[in-house]
Order: structure tokens, then sequence, then C-alpha cells
């Protein structure tokens, strides 16, 4: 089984399940896609399956867009941007989905602009929700956090936030919102007085702090994270299952 397989299994919770199988029929039994057009229950339900297929479909290809295009985009030009990737991938292939659909059962088929309502709501709701991600994501550096054991060994005017750890022979460079501080100790001890901070190793010399990162990129076949100081940290392939089955690339 693939880390990609592993990684959809894994978000396939008892909530997710039963409402992706109880949600299609409720829509279908409560709505008419199109008012104008009357359509039978079996295809209602067929409707609205394929719609949550596509929009499944699309929003993980926006995610993907999002995370290598725009992670370092201002709030609203990234979410412009968003609107009009959804709306160039979410209209056409619903309205084709209901040519199809329209045309096997006889009827005549809707056109674009009836289709638009739905693009342009979907691409709101998920706007929304990626928006108030982010946000929460900008503001992390601020938020009030418990501090680390670790932090006990760093500058006594230190205040800011740890974003990652790199090994180094017996010392441990201490990457932070307030410059570099090397310690001398063991990558595994220095992980453990992190805590209760949640984090994850990318690498056998590498630590990073969950909320520093802003995103992942791909340089010549390899994966980085990309963290809030802009660094770079590689992902190695014994790390990468547990990154992707976590959700963070």
């Amino acid at each position: 089984m693939t880390a990609e397989a592993n990684t959809i299994l894994a978000k396939l919770t008892l909530r997710r399940v039963i409402a992706g199988v109880a949600f299609p029929p409720l829509l279908a039994s409560a709505f008419q896609p199109f008012p104008t057009i009357y359509l039978t229950y079996p295809q209602r339900l067929v409707f609205w399956i394929g719609v949550m297929g596509l929009a499944l479909c699309v929003t993980w290809i926006v995610r993907q867009v999002a995370q290598k295009y725009f992670v370092q985009a201002h709030f609203t030009w990234r979410d412009f941007a968003l609107v009009l990737v959804i709306l160039a991938l979410f209209v056409p292939s619903v309205w084709l989905m209901s040519y199809l659909l329209f045309t096997v059962g006889g009827q005549r088929a809707p056109d674009v602009l009836a289709v638009i309502p739905y693009g342009a709501l979907f691409a709101t709701g998920l706007v929304l929700t990626h928006g108030h991600r982010q946000v929460n994501e900008t503001d992390s550096p601020h938020i009030v956090r418990p501090s680390p054991r670790l932090t006990k060994r760093l500058p006594e005017t230190f205040s800011g936030q740890i974003y990652r750890l790199t090994g180094r022979n017996h010392a441990i460079d201490v990457v932070t919102s307030e410059g570099t501080f090397t310690i001398r100790s063991r990558l595994t001890d220095a992980i453990a007085e992190m805590e209760p901070i949640p984090g994850h190793c990318t690498h056998r010399s590498h630590w990073v702090a969950d909320y520093a990162i802003t995103g992942v990129e791909k340089i010549e076949g390899k994966t980085y994270l990309r963290l809030a100081n802009t660094d770079l940290v590689p992902v190695s392939r014994k790390y990468k299952p547990e990154l992707e089955q976590d959700g963070i690339i």
C-alpha cells in the first residue's frame, strides 16, 4: 500500500464515512439541482454524488496549488487566485457531468450559466475555511504557547518561538524567531525537552515545530517544508509517510 493510500485511509474517520454515505441521498430527496428542469430521484442522486466527488478532487488540486504557489501571498490576492482556479476547474466539470447525465436521460442540458452558482458557492466555502486556517497559521507566532523546557537553555532574554532543531555532531542548532542558538545536546534529548510543543522529525538531523510550518515545496524531486522564517527543511524518505499520514504534506 502506497503512502498516498495510507494518507487517504487515515482521513476516513467514521464520521466522514457516515456523512459521505448519508449526505447525497438527503440532498437528492430535498433539492432539485436546477429549478426549471425536473430530475427523477435516481438522477438527482447521481448528480449530487458526482458534485461531491468533483468537489473533493478540486479541493485536493487547489490545496496543492496553494501550497506550491501561494504560501507567501497576501490573503486577498491568494483568495482571488484560488477562486479563479476553483471556478476554472469546478464549473466546467459540473457542467460536463450535467450534460452527460441530462443527455442520457433524454432531457435538455443546462447551460454553463446555470452551473456557475454551484461553483461560486463551493469557492466561497472553500476559501472561507482555507482562509480561517491561514489566519490561524499567520497569527501563530503571537499565540501564547506553553514554554518548553528547552527554553531554559537559551539566553534569559529569549521570549520568541522555537521553529526547528538541527543536530550537528554533539551540538544542536536551535532556530528561533529571534535567531539561532547552539547548545550541546543529543537531538533526541533536545526533542524530549520540547514537550509539550507538537512537532515532527523530517530527517535524522531535523525536527520542526508544527506551528512553524507554512508550506511544502518540491525542488528537483525532493520534498522540503517551508517554515515561518522562510527556511527550507528537507524531508527524508524515512519520515515522509508519517508526515503524509498526519496531514503535514
